[in-house]
């Protein structure tokens, strides 16, 4: 897409990064006008927040040059980019619980009386800011914390808006809104708009986007794919666009379609804002996928059966006999047993400093034990046979687990969950960041559990993964299941436009929804 020069306000121009072997962003140049709504596409992975990171000075490019009105503008700080008037407004909120509503919007430049802080200035700012965004109910005197997510969310506005902005980008900033609050802020974006703000909008809601975008840019594993102006392309073809076609994994063959008693079924759990009566169950030998994008409740969903949320309602049923899990050790205890794989393997399945050998057996000592007394002999013999079944490259069981390549570390948890022999295993997209050799590996191994009897609950952000291993697939929107697919139905396009919840051909997302019971 074209635009006169004079139009370009912020561009970049061959912009790499790399983290470690991954290119985040390659070779990328990418323009965005003032008065005008660019939207930023791409799947998970596809490298838009390192984009954005790289414009708001929160990381720094590898090679490549930004300029703004012609003039070279990387910064090396956010604080840096927000003078220079680029504002970020991310769904991951900057704000401080403790302070008031007022304290948060002036915090980086608070108004000053006689060099001390100007207490009423400051309130009477805040309302202004509000008023602008149509939330004059809120009371700036109150605190961050006894707001509810949405409310914290437009305070989020208010103080990027207080910046008065040049570049304003936002990050999924309408996901916590109420539909009141996003009309909003659709208002606001169109003053912005007018007093010749350029503003960056990421979001995965396709209706967002036709409403609001003037021109679209879509990006596909760090690479800008194409830009293009509004209602220059159909959804299907955006859609095209943000897949392309990468050559897909090997995946071990599924077994024909078989109806087993259902040995998980979860019935109407609900929890928080996050959760809203979804309902699922998982067959003996079945392979169960969660899609949908990023931060639509498939975590939640995964913590809530390991007992780690509180207050979840709703059913849980193993093997016909309903359960309360209220904590990881009564998940362990149920019969079968429940293992999670968690999604963060440095900080949430790993002790870093001890050996390989210590983490593989942490879960299961109670098995490993006689009496009070660890039975040595036991543990060699366990920690063996698992570093053969996953395959796991070591040096020896005595080596630090830091010292472990990334699938390497990613196999040890899977294996230190294995040894408890579940017969229930949830996975928090277990392959993020592994080889593709690795991956596969695990993939034979999930397919191998599964016909070994385990029921198989696995979180994946990658389409191709769900498709290749999945028997069925239940998509994720909104902490609701907008579609479950099967067979031949488990297909890209079906994924992706449950994931956006939008149609696909011409069916409503709720005609899709064969349930079994």
């Amino acid at each position: 897409m074209s635009h006169s020069s004079s139009d370009d306000f912020l561009v970049m121009k061959g912009i790499s990064k790399r983290y470690g072997g991954v290119h985040a962003l390659q070779d990328v140049n990418f323009k965005c006008a003032r008065g005008k709504i660019h939207a930023v596409l791409g799947e998970n992975g596809a490298g838009k927040s390192t984009l954005i990171k790289i414009i708001s000075g929160v990381v720094q490019p590898d090679q490549g040059i930004m300029t703004i009105e012609g003039k070279p503008a990387l910064y090396t700080s956010p604080s840096a980019a927000n003078d220079a008037g680029i504002v970020c407004i991310f769904q991951e909120l900057s704000l401080m619980p403790d302070l008031t509503v007022a304290d948060n919007i002036s915090i980086a430049n608070p108004p000053r009386k006689y060099g001390f802080i100007d207490q009423a200035a400051q309130i009477h700012r805040a309302e202004e800011l509000l008023a602008e965004i149509g939330c004059e109910d809120v009371d700036p005197r109150l605190r961050i914390r006894d707001l509810p997510l949405s409310r914290r969310q437009m305070i989020e506005i208010a103080k990027a808006l207080g910046k008065r902005p040049k570049v304003l980008i936002l990050d999924e900033a309408t996901s916590a809104l109420t539909s009141g609050d996003v009309e909003k802020v659709y208002a606001m974006l169109a003053r912005l708009k007018a007093e010749g703000v350029a503003i960056l909008y990421i979001s995965h809601r396709m209706h967002e986007i036709e409403a609001l975008a003037d021109d679209a840019s879509v990006f596909r594993n760090g690479r800008h794919i194409e830009s293009f102006a509004k209602g220059a392309k159909s959804n299907d073809e955006i859609v095209q666009l943000m897949i392309g076609r990468e050559i897909s994994a090997h995946f071990p063959p599924k077994p024909a379609a078989r109806t087993t008693k259902p040995l998980l079924e979860i019935k109407n759990l609900s929890w928080e804002n996050r959760l809203h009566n979804v309902s699922l169950s998982v067959g003996r030998g079945e392979i169960v996928g969660l899609g949908g994008l990023d931060g639509q409740g498939q975590k939640e969903l995964l913590l809530s059966l390991f007992g780690v949320l509180k207050r979840v309602s709703g059913d849980v049923v193993i093997d016909g006999k309903p359960h309360k899990l209220t904590s990881p050790r009564e998940a362990k205890a149920a019969s079968p047993s429940i293992a999670l794989v968690p999604e963060d393997r440095k900080t949430e399945g790993l002790m870093l400093p001890m050996s390989i050998a210590e983490n593989l057996v942490i879960a299961s000592l109670d098995d490993l034990s006689s009496g009070p007394f660890v039975d040595d002999a036991k543990v060699s013999d366990a920690v063996k046979s698992a570093i053969a079944r996953l395959q796991i490259k070591i040096g020896s069981s005595d080596d630090a687990v830091s010292t472990l390549s990334g699938g390497n570390q990613q196999k040890v948890v899977i294996a230190k969950w294995l040894m408890t022999k579940p017969g229930i295993i949830l996975l928090n997209d277990p392959t993020r960041g592994i080889d593709v050799g690795t991956k596969q590996e695990i993939y034979r191994l999930l397919r191998e559990l599964a016909d070994e009897g385990a029921a198989i609950l696995f979180y994946s952000t990658d389409y191709d993964e769900l498709i290749g291993s999945c028997d069925r697939v239940a998509i994720l929107y909104d902490g609701r299941v907008v579609s479950e697919l099967e067979g031949d139905r488990i297909t890209e396009k079906n994924i992706i436009a449950a994931s956006l919840n939008i149609s696909a051909a011409g069916h409503t997302a709720g005609h899709e929804r064969a349930h079994h019971g």
